[in-house]
């Protein structure tokens, strides 16, 4: 039997535990990619989840993830919904989750999300050494929201979380 809760605050908190399969000290939350958590009617309960791309492989790990977490609490009905529109920016992530990006060893975004194009070259933080001292080595890095990195200073290379919007 599917247990059933209607605060919005309890759901909320239960999908706000699953990590980003990918940025494992990350919570969806702190991404940004948790949109809403609603509780129907039915007792069912929908999720909103927004990907970082639209391509982002890590959606299905965090669906899962999602169902699982829900499915400890005694609910068995969820829906997770992905929705595209509006598209995910790094201005959705949280202070919190950027300060955790710093501590994992990942350059959080800087700035606001932008449209238009930029002219001036961005310098990134080493999230080892502090220095502003340092090159892009690659667009895409691990995942493709990051770009590569490398330090001049302390010579260590580094994932920077690019900005979006």
């Amino acid at each position: 039997m599917s247990k059933v809760i209607t605060s919005a605050e309890v759901l909320y908190g239960i999908a706000a535990k699953v990590n980003d399969p990918e940025i494992p000290v990350l919570s969806i939350a702190d991404l940004g990619i948790l949109r809403e958590v609603n509780a129907n009617a039915d007792g069912s309960v929908q999720v909103v989840i927004t990907p970082t791309y639209s391509g982002c492989p890590a959606m299905d790990v965090i669906t899962e993830d999602l169902y699982l977490a829900f499915r400890e609490e005694g609910i068995e009905k969820v829906d997770v919904k992905l929705v595209l529109t509006p598209a995910w920016s790094t201005d959705w992530m949280t202070e919190d989750g950027k300060r955790k990006l710093q501590e994992y060893g990942i350059a959080p975004p800087t700035g606001t999300g932008h449209s238009g194009r930029i002219t001036l070259g961005m310098s990134v933080k080493c999230p080892r050494c502090h220095s502003l001292n340092t090159r892009e080595l690659a667009r895409f890095a691990s995942t493709s929201c990051k770009a590569l990195y490398s330090c001049k200073d302390c010579l260590e290379p580094f994932d920077y979380f690019k900005v979006l919007s």
